[in-house]
Protein backbone atom coordinates (compact mmCIF):
# COMPACT_ATOMS: atom_id res chain seq x y z
CA UNK A 1 0.00 0.00 0.00
CA UNK A 2 1.77 3.35 -1.19
CA UNK A 3 2.40 6.02 1.59
CA UNK A 4 1.56 9.63 1.25
CA UNK A 5 3.63 12.55 2.18
CA UNK A 6 1.42 15.25 3.15
CA UNK A 7 3.02 19.05 3.73
CA UNK A 8 3.44 18.84 7.13
CA UNK A 9 6.30 15.39 6.44
CA UNK A 10 4.00 13.27 7.92
CA UNK A 11 3.59 9.98 6.69
CA UNK A 12 -0.08 8.58 6.09
CA UNK A 13 -1.47 5.44 4.49
CA UNK A 14 -3.14 6.21 1.15
CA UNK A 15 -6.27 4.32 -0.04
CA UNK A 16 -5.43 1.82 -3.96
CA UNK A 17 -4.73 4.54 -6.62
CA UNK A 18 -6.81 4.85 -9.75
CA UNK A 19 -4.52 3.81 -12.84
CA UNK A 20 -3.24 6.21 -15.22
CA UNK A 21 -5.84 5.77 -17.72
CA UNK A 22 -8.94 5.55 -15.37
CA UNK A 23 -7.59 8.97 -14.09
CA UNK A 24 -6.81 10.06 -18.03
CA UNK A 25 -10.01 9.07 -19.30
CA UNK A 26 -12.11 10.54 -16.11
CA UNK A 27 -13.23 13.45 -18.16
CA UNK A 28 -15.01 11.26 -21.13
CA UNK A 29 -16.42 9.39 -18.17
CA UNK A 30 -18.30 12.57 -16.43
CA UNK A 31 -19.41 14.04 -19.75
CA UNK A 32 -21.30 10.65 -20.54
CA UNK A 33 -22.81 10.88 -17.23
CA UNK A 34 -23.80 14.46 -17.53
CA UNK A 35 -25.60 13.53 -20.50
CA UNK A 36 -27.24 10.86 -18.96
CA UNK A 37 -28.75 12.85 -16.55
CA UNK A 38 -29.91 15.24 -19.18
CA UNK A 39 -31.74 12.82 -20.91
CA UNK A 40 -34.24 12.14 -18.15
CA UNK A 41 -34.78 15.99 -17.46
CA UNK A 42 -37.14 15.85 -20.48
CA UNK A 43 -39.17 13.88 -19.07
CA UNK A 44 -39.91 15.36 -15.75
CA UNK A 45 -40.06 18.99 -16.24
CA UNK A 46 -42.23 20.19 -19.15
CA UNK A 47 -40.51 23.53 -18.93
CA UNK A 48 -37.22 21.38 -20.60
CA UNK A 49 -37.60 22.12 -24.44
CA UNK A 50 -36.86 19.18 -27.04
CA UNK A 51 -34.17 21.54 -28.39
CA UNK A 52 -32.13 21.07 -25.29
CA UNK A 53 -33.18 17.15 -25.64
CA UNK A 54 -31.77 16.58 -29.22
CA UNK A 55 -28.57 18.42 -27.81
CA UNK A 56 -27.49 15.31 -26.44
CA UNK A 57 -28.29 13.31 -29.70
CA UNK A 58 -26.21 12.63 -33.00
CA UNK A 59 -28.30 13.34 -35.94
CA UNK A 60 -29.00 9.66 -36.86
CA UNK A 61 -29.19 8.71 -33.37
CA UNK A 62 -30.97 5.15 -33.25
CA UNK A 63 -33.54 4.74 -30.13
CA UNK A 64 -34.53 1.41 -29.79
CA UNK A 65 -37.80 0.79 -27.56
CA UNK A 66 -41.09 -1.53 -27.08
CA UNK A 67 -42.33 0.88 -29.42
CA UNK A 68 -39.80 -0.17 -32.15
CA UNK A 69 -36.74 2.26 -33.44
CA UNK A 70 -36.85 5.76 -33.87
CA UNK A 71 -34.00 6.69 -36.03
CA UNK A 72 -33.00 10.49 -36.33
CA UNK A 73 -33.82 13.95 -34.73
CA UNK A 74 -37.05 13.98 -36.41
CA UNK A 75 -37.90 10.59 -35.83
CA UNK A 76 -37.39 10.72 -31.80
CA UNK A 77 -39.35 14.43 -31.42
CA UNK A 78 -42.62 12.93 -33.11
CA UNK A 79 -42.07 9.93 -31.51
CA UNK A 80 -42.23 11.80 -27.72
CA UNK A 81 -44.49 14.64 -29.11
CA UNK A 82 -47.33 11.74 -28.92
CA UNK A 83 -46.97 11.26 -24.63
CA UNK A 84 -49.45 12.58 -22.36
CA UNK A 85 -48.43 15.80 -21.24
CA UNK A 86 -50.33 15.25 -18.01
CA UNK A 87 -47.93 12.19 -17.31
CA UNK A 88 -45.64 12.59 -14.22
CA UNK A 89 -42.39 10.77 -14.94
CA UNK A 90 -39.50 10.14 -12.54
CA UNK A 91 -36.29 8.31 -13.23
CA UNK A 92 -33.77 7.14 -10.44
CA UNK A 93 -30.55 5.89 -11.30
CA UNK A 94 -29.72 3.02 -9.25
CA UNK A 95 -26.71 1.55 -11.48
CA UNK A 96 -24.38 2.96 -14.40
CA UNK A 97 -21.42 2.62 -15.68
CA UNK A 98 -19.02 4.29 -18.97
CA UNK A 99 -16.37 2.24 -20.37
CA UNK A 100 -13.98 4.37 -23.05
CA UNK A 101 -13.49 1.92 -26.22
CA UNK A 102 -10.53 1.13 -28.00
CA UNK A 103 -11.98 3.31 -30.99
CA UNK A 104 -12.36 6.62 -28.78
CA UNK A 105 -16.57 5.46 -28.47
CA UNK A 106 -17.78 5.07 -24.97
CA UNK A 107 -20.72 2.50 -24.15
CA UNK A 108 -22.83 3.21 -21.44
CA UNK A 109 -24.36 0.61 -19.26
CA UNK A 110 -27.45 2.08 -16.89
CA UNK A 111 -30.41 0.86 -14.53
CA UNK A 112 -33.10 2.74 -13.10
CA UNK A 113 -35.98 2.98 -11.24
CA UNK A 114 -38.85 4.02 -13.08
CA UNK A 115 -41.75 5.92 -11.66
CA UNK A 116 -45.38 7.14 -13.71
CA UNK A 117 -48.02 8.74 -12.69
CA UNK A 118 -50.89 9.23 -15.60
CA UNK A 119 -50.54 5.48 -16.84
CA UNK A 120 -52.83 3.88 -14.20
CA UNK A 121 -56.23 5.06 -12.98
CA UNK A 122 -56.91 7.28 -9.91
CA UNK A 123 -53.27 8.90 -10.42
CA UNK A 124 -51.97 5.26 -8.74
CA UNK A 125 -47.89 5.24 -9.26
CA UNK A 126 -46.68 2.93 -11.67
CA UNK A 127 -43.14 1.03 -11.27
CA UNK A 128 -40.77 -0.65 -13.10
CA UNK A 129 -37.18 -0.91 -13.51
CA UNK A 130 -35.18 -0.05 -16.42
CA UNK A 131 -32.14 -0.72 -18.49
CA UNK A 132 -30.31 1.37 -21.02
CA UNK A 133 -27.21 0.22 -23.35
CA UNK A 134 -26.05 3.32 -25.42
CA UNK A 135 -23.28 4.58 -27.35
CA UNK A 136 -21.97 8.06 -27.38
CA UNK A 137 -19.12 9.60 -29.56
CA UNK A 138 -16.52 12.04 -28.66
CA UNK A 139 -16.80 15.78 -29.87
CA UNK A 140 -15.08 18.76 -29.62
CA UNK A 141 -16.38 19.55 -26.37
CA UNK A 142 -16.22 17.96 -23.68
CA UNK A 143 -19.87 17.01 -24.11
CA UNK A 144 -20.69 13.25 -26.15
CA UNK A 145 -23.44 12.81 -27.70
CA UNK A 146 -25.56 9.34 -28.12
CA UNK A 147 -25.53 7.75 -31.26
CA UNK A 148 -27.46 4.87 -30.36
CA UNK A 149 -29.80 3.65 -27.04
CA UNK A 150 -31.46 0.70 -26.04
CA UNK A 151 -34.15 0.70 -23.34
CA UNK A 152 -35.24 -2.78 -22.10
CA UNK A 153 -37.99 -2.22 -19.08
CA UNK A 154 -37.96 -4.60 -16.69
CA UNK A 155 -39.71 -6.44 -14.23
CA UNK A 156 -42.28 -3.40 -11.87
CA UNK A 157 -41.23 -3.01 -8.93
CA UNK A 158 -42.82 -1.64 -5.37
CA UNK A 159 -44.16 2.35 -6.84
CA UNK A 160 -43.65 3.66 -3.17
CA UNK A 161 -44.93 7.10 -3.08
CA UNK A 162 -44.45 9.07 -6.62
CA UNK A 163 -40.42 10.93 -6.14
CA UNK A 164 -40.21 14.06 -8.25
CA UNK A 165 -36.54 13.88 -9.20
CA UNK A 166 -35.89 16.65 -11.86
CA UNK A 167 -33.82 18.65 -9.49
CA UNK A 168 -31.78 15.60 -8.73
CA UNK A 169 -31.14 14.78 -12.27
CA UNK A 170 -30.61 18.25 -13.16
CA UNK A 171 -27.84 18.71 -10.72
CA UNK A 172 -26.04 15.91 -11.22
CA UNK A 173 -25.71 17.13 -14.87
CA UNK A 174 -24.58 19.92 -13.92
CA UNK A 175 -21.88 18.56 -11.62
CA UNK A 176 -20.25 15.65 -14.37
CA UNK A 177 -20.45 18.66 -16.74
CA UNK A 178 -18.48 20.51 -14.38
CA UNK A 179 -16.19 17.78 -13.44
CA UNK A 180 -15.21 16.97 -17.16
CA UNK A 181 -14.83 20.68 -17.85
CA UNK A 182 -12.29 20.98 -15.21
CA UNK A 183 -10.53 17.49 -15.94
CA UNK A 184 -10.53 18.27 -19.92
CA UNK A 185 -6.76 18.26 -21.54
CA UNK A 186 -8.03 21.53 -23.21
CA UNK A 187 -8.34 23.93 -20.19
CA UNK A 188 -10.13 26.09 -21.51
CA UNK A 189 -12.60 28.35 -19.74
CA UNK A 190 -15.04 29.63 -22.37
CA UNK A 191 -17.85 26.79 -21.69
CA UNK A 192 -17.91 27.53 -17.71
CA UNK A 193 -19.15 30.21 -18.87
CA UNK A 194 -22.43 28.32 -19.52
CA UNK A 195 -22.92 27.44 -15.52
CA UNK A 196 -22.18 30.42 -14.05
CA UNK A 197 -24.50 33.18 -13.06
CA UNK A 198 -24.42 36.37 -13.86
CA UNK A 199 -23.50 37.42 -10.58
CA UNK A 200 -21.00 34.15 -8.71
CA UNK A 201 -18.91 34.23 -5.45
CA UNK A 202 -16.41 30.92 -5.55
CA UNK A 203 -13.61 30.11 -3.29
CA UNK A 204 -11.39 26.91 -3.61
CA UNK A 205 -9.99 27.96 -0.97
CA UNK A 206 -7.19 31.01 -1.80
CA UNK A 207 -9.79 33.59 -2.36
CA UNK A 208 -13.06 34.87 -3.94
CA UNK A 209 -13.28 34.11 -7.62
CA UNK A 210 -16.42 36.80 -8.26
CA UNK A 211 -15.46 37.98 -12.52
CA UNK A 212 -15.27 35.37 -15.45
CA UNK A 213 -11.59 36.69 -15.88
CA UNK A 214 -10.80 35.58 -12.17
CA UNK A 215 -12.17 32.66 -13.55
CA UNK A 216 -10.29 32.12 -16.51
CA UNK A 217 -6.98 32.84 -14.46
CA UNK A 218 -7.85 29.91 -12.30
CA UNK A 219 -8.26 27.77 -15.18
CA UNK A 220 -5.03 28.47 -16.38
CA UNK A 221 -3.12 28.54 -13.33
CA UNK A 222 -3.96 25.96 -10.61
CA UNK A 223 -6.49 24.15 -12.86
CA UNK A 224 -3.64 23.23 -15.06
CA UNK A 225 -1.30 22.76 -12.48
CA UNK A 226 -1.55 19.04 -13.41
CA UNK A 227 -1.80 16.96 -16.97
CA UNK A 228 -4.47 15.42 -15.81
CA UNK A 229 -7.17 14.62 -13.31
CA UNK A 230 -10.06 12.80 -11.74
CA UNK A 231 -13.00 13.76 -9.31
CA UNK A 232 -15.05 10.50 -7.98
CA UNK A 233 -17.92 11.90 -6.41
CA UNK A 234 -19.62 11.06 -3.71
CA UNK A 235 -22.30 11.96 -0.92
CA UNK A 236 -24.47 13.76 -3.37
CA UNK A 237 -27.12 15.81 -1.18
CA UNK A 238 -29.30 18.71 -2.31
CA UNK A 239 -31.82 21.22 -0.65
CA UNK A 240 -34.59 23.51 -2.33
CA UNK A 241 -34.12 27.29 -1.08
CA UNK A 242 -36.57 28.58 -3.27
CA UNK A 243 -38.35 28.24 -6.59
CA UNK A 244 -35.60 26.85 -9.13
CA UNK A 245 -32.99 27.71 -6.29
CA UNK A 246 -30.95 24.81 -4.44
CA UNK A 247 -27.93 24.19 -2.55
CA UNK A 248 -26.05 20.75 -3.55
CA UNK A 249 -23.49 18.79 -1.25
CA UNK A 250 -20.97 16.55 -2.65
CA UNK A 251 -17.47 15.00 -1.54
CA UNK A 252 -15.04 14.64 -3.75
CA UNK A 253 -11.94 12.21 -4.02
CA UNK A 254 -9.46 13.98 -5.99
CA UNK A 255 -6.52 11.96 -7.99
CA UNK A 256 -3.73 14.67 -10.01
CA UNK A 257 -0.80 13.48 -12.22
CA UNK A 258 1.92 16.23 -12.49
CA UNK A 259 3.30 17.39 -15.62
CA UNK A 260 6.75 15.31 -14.18
CA UNK A 261 4.52 12.78 -13.71
CA UNK A 262 4.40 12.88 -9.68
CA UNK A 263 0.87 12.12 -8.18
CA UNK A 264 -1.09 13.83 -5.69
CA UNK A 265 -4.44 13.05 -3.68
CA UNK A 266 -6.95 14.94 -1.44
CA UNK A 267 -10.11 15.00 -0.30
CA UNK A 268 -12.97 17.65 -0.59
CA UNK A 269 -15.90 18.85 0.60
CA UNK A 270 -18.12 21.49 -1.92
CA UNK A 271 -21.52 23.13 -1.17
CA UNK A 272 -22.78 24.65 -4.06
CA UNK A 273 -25.56 27.59 -4.39
CA UNK A 274 -27.61 27.19 -7.67
CA UNK A 275 -30.24 28.58 -9.71
CA UNK A 276 -32.32 26.89 -12.78
CA UNK A 277 -33.66 28.06 -15.85
CA UNK A 278 -34.83 25.16 -17.26
CA UNK A 279 -35.25 26.07 -20.61
CA UNK A 280 -31.29 26.27 -20.78
CA UNK A 281 -29.14 23.43 -20.88
CA UNK A 282 -27.41 23.62 -17.81
CA UNK A 283 -28.33 25.16 -14.21
CA UNK A 284 -26.05 27.44 -13.05
CA UNK A 285 -23.98 28.09 -10.52
CA UNK A 286 -23.49 31.09 -7.61
CA UNK A 287 -21.81 30.47 -5.20
CA UNK A 288 -18.77 27.45 -4.57
CA UNK A 289 -17.35 26.86 -0.96
CA UNK A 290 -14.81 23.96 -0.68
CA UNK A 291 -13.99 22.66 2.50
CA UNK A 292 -10.67 20.55 2.99
CA UNK A 293 -11.23 16.74 4.54
CA UNK A 294 -8.16 15.60 3.78
CA UNK A 295 -5.31 18.10 2.26
CA UNK A 296 -2.79 17.60 -1.20
CA UNK A 297 -0.69 15.25 -0.47
CA UNK A 298 2.22 13.73 -2.34
CA UNK A 299 1.98 9.81 -3.25
CA UNK A 300 5.50 8.49 -2.43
Amino acid sequence: MPLLLVSSGTLVLAGELHTETEVRQSYLQHGAMAQLHRWYQYYENDSVGIENQLDILAEDVAIVSANGTAEGHEAYAAAVSQLPSTWQNSHSLTSSSVEVRDDGTLGLSATITYQNVGMLEGGAVRALGISYEADLEQTDTPLPLFTRIEIESDAPVDAGEFRDLYAENRLLSLVHYWMAMVEHPNRDAAPFREVLAPEFDIDFGSGPITDVEGFAAWVAGPASSVSASRHDVHNFTYRNLADNQYELTIDLDWTGIRPDDVWMTAKTRHTWAVIDDPSERFARIQNIRVEVLEPFAVVE
